[in-house]
Parts: C-alpha cells; structure tokens; sequence
C-alpha cells in the first residue's frame, strides 16, 4: 500500500472540480470502507475504492487520475447505497473517469477503447448495441477473433441480435452528449 502524505500541498483545484462536477462534499467521507466492502470489483483494482477517495481528499491529481480502478467501476452503486454519508461514489468515479478522458490519462489503452466504442454506440443508438460494440472493439484493437467463442454461444440463445434497436427517447440521449460536448469544449 501506497503512504499518503497529507501534509504534501497536493493540487487544490483538482479536488474542488471533482466537488463540482459530482456534486459531492468530498470531506464527508470518513474512510467506513463500507464502499471497498460492497465493491464487486474491488478484486480487480489496483486502488480501493475507499482509497481512491482518500486520495481524492489528499488532492493526489496524478495518483487517482491514471489508477485503474476508475475505469473498470461498473457504476452499479452498491458504494453509493452502502455509504452512511450518503456520498454517491458510484457518481465521483464517473466524474474522474471523464476528467481522465479530458486529461489524456488511459492507463490501459483497450480499456479506453472500450469505453468509447461503448459511449459511441450509445450515443448513436440511445442504448448499447452489443454486436456493434464488439465489432467497433475489435476493429480499433485488432483483436478481431478474441471471445468469438462467446459471440458463437450467445447467438443460438437469442441474447445477440445483428440489428441495433434505437429506443423511444432516442434524440433525448443524444441532445445529453451534445451538452456534455459543448460544456467540455467551453
């Protein structure tokens, strides 16, 4: 485990863009570790989601920027619910991995690539279009009959469809990544 020096100046700004974004009071959280505990993917991160916010609160910039942990929170919020401060965690990890994206910070690339290949079709479709996230996927890494194995037991069972299927409030969901652009532009 990584010391935190608290005493280090750390990066001022930084935490009160968090504060703004999320729209969280960062200084609420006491270190439970309720969020860690409740946290199905905490196994996979190299930073706890209670550290992530402790170095959030040391104003450690470089430290919770390019951790892995913010992109591969699945956002289900069970940090959120188990949160006695009632702190939407599960909001400040979407934060910080937007501010990621913005800053250039990608510690694995392929995750990235997922990423915006997801929010891309997304964002064409208002919803997830599985097929064409996979495709999107393995043309920008080249991995291009990785998991086919998958793909071929998902078919038979209906759970692909070749088709995207636009939702009703499509356009609503599009007019919500055009403000995100245009606020990120300005």
């Amino acid at each position: 485990m990584n010391t935190i020096h608290m005493n280090d100046a750390g990066d001022d700004a930084f935490i009160r863009q968090v504060e703004k974004e999320s729209g969280q009071n960062l200084s609420l959280c006491y270190q439970c570790g309720n969020c860690t505990a409740g946290c199905p993917y905490n196994s996979f991160y190299d930073i706890p989601v209670s550290q992530v916010m402790r170095n959030l609160q040391a104003k450690q910039r470089e430290t919770v920027l390019s951790c892995r942990s913010i992109w591969l929170c699945a956002s289900c919020e069970s940090c959120t619910t188990r949160c006695p401060n009632e702190i939407d965690v599960a909001r400040i990890m979407d934060v910080l991995r937007h501010m990621a994206r913005r800053e250039g910070y990608a510690p694995e690339p392929q995750v990235k690539t997922f990423w915006d290949a997801f929010l891309q079709s997304v964002e064409r479709h208002g919803r997830v279009f599985e097929v064409g996230l996979m495709v999107a996927y393995a043309t920008k890494t080249g991995k291009l009959f990785t998991d086919i194995d998958l793909g071929l037991k998902l078919m038979p069972r209906g759970k692909l469809g070749f088709k995207a299927h636009d939702i009703v409030g499509k356009d609503e969901v599009k007019k919500i990544f055009q403000r995100f652009n245009e606020e990120r532009r300005s």
